[in-house]
């Protein structure tokens, strides 16, 4: 897949916009998961472990958008 600009309402934006957006908020699921099993009071730094977390959803989804997994086109 070619990485283009998608149209929004009449706004161009680029194509990482989308793909941030929904790795935000996987991202949000993860850390309430996180959480919730007391994973964030084990880790030495949870802002950085959330950073982390956030960093490997959104290039586990750049990868799924680029090898054909999903469609980004609205």
């Amino acid at each position: 897949m070619r990485f283009v600009e998608i149209d929004i309402f009449g706004v161009y934006v680029a194509p990482i916009v989308p793909i941030m957006f929904v790795s935000w908020i996987a991202t949000i699921g993860l850390r309430n998961l996180a959480s919730h099993a007391g994973l964030l009071r084990r880790v030495w730094h949870p802002a950085l472990f959330v950073l982390a977390i956030y960093i490997l959803t959104l290039s586990a989804a750049v990868l799924l958008v680029a090898h054909g997994g999903f469609d980004v086109r609205f």
